[in-house]
């Protein structure tokens, strides 16, 4: 999800091995969904406050992939689709719980693009706790205006409207037209086209994404809004920044949203240009903590500093920044530009994000106040259960990807032992990846190439073994020996230790090895910025 907030909501005593007909029909490419490519929605709802319902339609234009008559949609309940057409012919279709299935009449030809129409209507599930728990959220501000937003990482975008609701693959872009009380405003993802007055006591917002998008991501949010702009100077030239904030907040927030340039400039220097210009970047108001939706990033953080005003790194840096602002931001690199293929490796959305925090805080602290932040992070690791969950049914890893994620990436930067190298592969990542949805391998095979490190046993240990590496020594009779316990059999980790005083590599194996040395050891200490265990078996 969003932020290291939600590390017990991911987080069980073991992995989940027990999975149900619906967690394979949401979580993997079925043959239904297979053969063809998603190029663009057009979404198209009324969002009535009056009864708690959204109806409308979605236009689906996809590729032929390869030919197949059977089309998966997926739409949960209790929304219900009233109605699927195809060139003005209605078409049949069953239901399977969350999934249904859709009677194509025309021959689905490779490499033809075609359109599907999709309209549906319901009271969609009401989210009681956003956003760890999805759905709509019908709320009320201070003057009694409506406020109503979507939430639904996780649990999919087909909570609330119909499409192909697997993260593999995307829209290359979408139409958002969002109907609504005229007294308030809507704002979704990318850009206002237009905004049109209906008879009936009501608005129309076009909003134009000009880029692909993450189902999830897709967001509507409708409340009393002002609005200001801002051009951000940046490495791709002028870059649109709006913000959207309840009208009473406006002042405040205009005090407030300075971070957002500040975060701009700190993560175009980590990770690379902003990775939607096209689109802008927009900071929108919400009655709940705040989302990471694709250029419409969330905020409900109370106009403070840290989380709810509090340092969730003890380390008193997190006192300095807004958590929501930096960490929801720093979704649009990883999460939105670079999207996770299955839900089991959403560790590629939260490890780096959380890492992001520790990477602003020394963009403009200093290298060991970032040190000291990401450190102080350990205390929420549960080593619980795998970062890496299960794939094919919407099943991700334990709540650890955050902060642990985050420190095994940091550890992973001490090894390489060159910082500009490593501001490259996180740039490189951003570049080479771009606007794509990857796995696991994919991120891995890119870092082991980059720093030429054998990482395999690296990556194994920290995203799918529960176990904290351990740096075993002994000294006898002055003489140190050293090895790595607790861990997977192909880990491989070089170490910096300071030995006497003096900063020392050493490369332990699952063996004992000797220390070369030409004066008798009194003192071992393993540098702090590596997430590992240190334990000394015996002193003689």
């Amino acid at each position: 999800m969003a932020a290291l907030f939600v590390v017990l909501a991911f987080s069980a005593s073991a992995q989940k091995t027990n999975f149900t007909h619906q967690d394979s029909l949401r979580g993997s490419i079925t043959p239904e969904r297979a053969w063809w490519d998603l190029t663009y929605y057009h979404l198209d709802v009324k969002v009535d406050p009056a009864d708690s319902t959204i109806s409308g339609s979605n236009l689906i234009q996809y590729k032929v992939v390869e030919s197949n008559q059977l089309m998966q949609i997926d739409l949960q309940p209790p929304m219900k689709i009233s109605r699927i057409t195809q060139n003005g012919k209605e078409l049949g279709y069953t239901q399977d719980g969350n999934a249904w299935f859709v009677e194509l009449e025309k021959q689905q030809n490779p490499n033809d693009v075609n359109e599907l129409m999709v309209e549906y209507a319901g009271k969609p599930k009401i989210s009681r706790r956003p956003p760890w728990d999805g759905g709509i959220s019908w709320r009320k501000d201070e003057n009694g205006n409506d406020f109503i937003v979507n939430t639904n990482q996780g649990d999919g975008g087909s909570l609330w409207w119909p499409c192909k609701d697997h993260p593999e693959d995307e829209p290359d872009s979408m139409l958002i037209s969002v109907t609504f009380p005229e007294h308030l405003m809507d704002v979704s993802n990318g850009r206002l086209r237009s905004v049109e007055q209906n008879a009936d006591g009501t608005k129309t917002a076009h909003w134009f994404v000009n880029n692909p998008i993450n189902n999830y991501g897709v967001n509507i949010n409708i409340g009393d809004y002002a609005h200001w702009h801002e051009v951000f100077k940046g490495e791709k030239g002028d870059l649109d920044c709006n913000y959207w904030v309840l009208k009473y907040n406006l002042e405040k927030a205009k005090e407030h949203f300075k971070q957002a340039p500040m975060m701009l400039e700190a993560f175009e220097h980590w990770f690379g240009p902003y990775p939607f210009y096209e689109d802008g970047y927009k900071l929108v108001e919400v009655p709940y903590p705040g989302m990471e939706h694709q250029s419409s990033v969330t905020y409900g953080n109370g106009y403070r500093n840290g989380y709810s005003g509090r340092d969730i790194s003890s380390s008193g840096w997190g006192e300095k920044f807004d958590f929501i602002i930096i960490h929801e931001s720093g979704h649009e690199w990883f999460a939105n530009n670079i999207t996770n293929w299955d839900e089991a490796d959403m560790w590629i959305h939260e490890s780096f994000t959380n890492y992001s925090e520790n990477l602003f805080v020394e963009y403009f602290w200093g290298k060991e106040a970032g040190s000291q932040y990401i450190r102080g992070s350990r205390l929420s690791i549960l080593n619980d259960r795998p970062v890496i969950g299960v794939y094919g049914v919407n099943y991700p890893g334990s709540g650890d990807m955050y902060p642990k994620g985050a420190n095994m990436l940091h550890t992973l930067r001490q090894v390489v032992d060159d910082d500009e190298k490593w501001r490259g592969i996180l740039r490189g990542l951003n570049e080479e990846f771009y606007h794509q949805t990857v796995k696991a391998e994919q991120i891995e095979g890119y870092i082991i190439e980059h720093t030429g490190l054998d990482l395999q046993g690296f990556f194994n240990q920290y995203l799918r073994d529960t176990r904290i590496p351990t740096f075993e020594y002994a000294l006898v009779d002055g003489e140190l020996r050293y090895r790595w316990a607790n861990c997977v059999d192909d880990f491989k980790l070089p170490l910096k230790v300071e030995i006497n005083g003096k900063i020392n590599w050493v490369h332990p194996s699952k063996s004992w090895q000797t220390f070369d040395s030409d004066e008798k050891v009194r003192k071992v200490e393993v540098d702090k910025d590596f997430y590992v265990a240190s334990f000394k078996v015996v002193d003689l």
